[in-house]
């Protein structure tokens, strides 16, 4: 959520054959009347090879996985279905036990802004024998990837930093803020008051007619989740199997969604101190986990006096939390090393040497600090500023950032920082009621950093017929397919294969780290 993850995790939309029942039998200009948007819900798609060119890794992934894609075509805006239109990219692998065929499950990864056509083959992979009766379907949502672009020409792709040390830094924050509003009222204005999460919940059920399907399954990661939420509220009715993994709380989505993530970060810093420390002599950030800790506020102080060279970039106050924030999603030893690496490198920096860095810190500057993913941000925070309105009095974010900052120096000044949302224009639509339950199987690890285990326990709360799987001992996020927790994803599969779901809640326990 808000930060993009390396691997698999941050890769974290479904061929008429039917028409929809009663009006198959009616008149062109009768299905009008009855159904404004019928010409969308009857298109017919046609399917594709997904590879784009010689380069195209993600289209030759889901070409080996036999995929086929299209493009489905939707409205900008649905209060006026015959106006201008836009179209969804997806990807879809068939079914191959038509006999005991389920229907097609939609994957969204997450975000806002992260596509998710290319998921299907490692999500079709993680559901082993029961994805044989499913249409797996990725979907890039509107804007997103492959589907109509929205870009703000920014020169970073990410909106949020931290607010650094003193007045003069958050007023250069603002300043920072103001100009990537700005930006987007420039150059995607005509579509901004569009990129919202309840037209994307509009545009997938535009997906499950124009697939001839009266109900679709669903897998939504972290944002993914929420957007979950908000189509089975819009559309009751029209879900069969929905999982939810990484549950965020849909009364604390918010243009803020930041706040309150903090001690589970810290927890998880922690948890990779303690395993870097026992790598001191590969990582040299200190033999003890308190040393580790110390090491990385060292260099948050160094990067706060002068902004560290790296390569071709520059790290200072308002980024440094940022690259520490990205780190520390996957619980895993690939994650920790190229995590311990970009610290020992920023270490480096600190001291003055010049530094080449390695990839993993070289990809997440080159992601907040140049242009290159201006399309990603650009994206994701026009959907989370476009669903709810923010504060726009600078002084309430500097108030909060300075109470939190005592407690927290690292995290606290990003969490509770203004952003771009301070300067968007009014949410043209109130946020989606969410139902007050749904017979869902809900997925979350205790110290999942991004969308924190309390979310998952409340929104398992407010829906009494929900399930709740818990994989306890890890600080991760996105577990399903991802973490390799056989009791985690053998919980999943045995409901995507029966429709039933556990009778009790699911405790699974990672295991201990060596």
């Amino acid at each position: 959520m808000l930060s993009r993850s390396p691997g698999r995790a941050s890769r974290l939309a479904l061929a008429l054959t039917a028409v929809a029942l009663a009006l198959t039998a009616l008149p062109a200009t009768a299905q009008a009347t009855t159904d404004p948007l019928a010409r969308f819900h009857h298109q017919r798609l046609a399917w594709k090879s997904c590879v784009l060119g010689p380069d195209d890794t993600t289209g030759k992934e889901l070409e080996q996985a036999g995929a086929r894609c299209a493009d489905v075509t939707v409205p900008l805006d649905y209060s006026d279905p015959g106006g201008r239109t836009i179209t969804v990219a997806i990807s879809r692998i068939r079914a191959t036990d038509t006999a005991h065929r389920v229907g097609p499950l939609l994957l969204n990864g997450g975000g806002p802004g992260g596509p998710s056509l290319g998921d299907a083959p490692w999500v079709r992979e993680a559901m082993k024998d029961v994805a044989a009766r499913y249409d797996v379907v990725g979907v890039d949502p509107r804007f997103v990837g492959r589907s109509t672009a929205l870009d703000c020409r920014w020169p970073t792709g990410s909106a949020w930093r931290g607010a650094g040390e003193d007045r003069a830094g958050f007023d250069r924050m603002a300043a920072f803020s103001k100009d990537l509003a700005r930006r987007c009222r420039t150059h995607a204005g005509d579509v901004l008051p569009h990129a919202t999460t309840r037209n994307t919940a509009r545009d997938m059920d535009v997906v499950r007619a124009a697939l001839g399907e009266r109900r679709i399954s669903y897998l939504g990661y972290s944002y993914g989740s929420y957007l979950g939420e908000v189509y089975t509220s819009m559309f009751p009715g029209r879900t069969d199997r929905v999982v939810l993994d990484g549950v965020i709380d849909p009364d604390r989505y918010s243009a803020r969604l930041w706040r309150g993530v903090e001690p589970a970060n810290r927890q998880a810093l922690r948890g990779w101190a303690s395993w870097a420390a026992a790598r001191d002599a590969t990582y040299g950030l200190g033999r003890t986990r308190g040393e580790v800790l110390a090491t990385v506020e060292r260099i948050r102080a160094a990067a706060a006096r002068t902004p560290l060279r790296l390569g071709d970039h520059r790290l200072d106050e308002h980024v440094m939390p940022i690259v520490v924030l990205n780190g520390l999603s996957q619980d895993n030893d690939e994650a920790y090393g190229d995590f311990a690496q970009g610290v020992r490198d920023m270490l480096r920096a600190s001291w003055g040497e010049r530094v080449t860095p390695s990839p993993g810190l070289a990809g997440v500057l080159d992601f907040v600090l140049t242009g290159a993913d201006s399309p990603y941000g650009s994206a994701q925070a026009a959907v989370v500023c476009g669903d709810n309105a923010a504060p726009r009095d600078p002084e309430v974010y500097w108030r909060d950032v300075q109470r939190a900052r005592a407690r927290d120096p690292l995290f606290a000044p990003v969490t509770n920082n203004l952003n771009p949302c301070a300067y968007w224009d009014r949410p043209r639509e109130r946020p989606t009621t969410v139902r007050d339950d749904l017979p869902a199987l809900l997925v979350n690890a205790t110290g999942d950093p991004r969308t924190y285990y309390d979310g998952a326990r409340t929104v398992r709360s407010d829906w009494p017929s929900s399930r709740l799987v818990t994989l306890r001992g890890a600080d991760q996020h996105g577990v399903y397919g991802i973490f390799g927790s056989p009791c985690v994803d053998d919980a999943v599969n045995a409901y995507l294969a029966t429709g039933r779901l556990p009778a009790r809640d699911v405790d699974c326990a990672a295991p201990a780290r060596r």
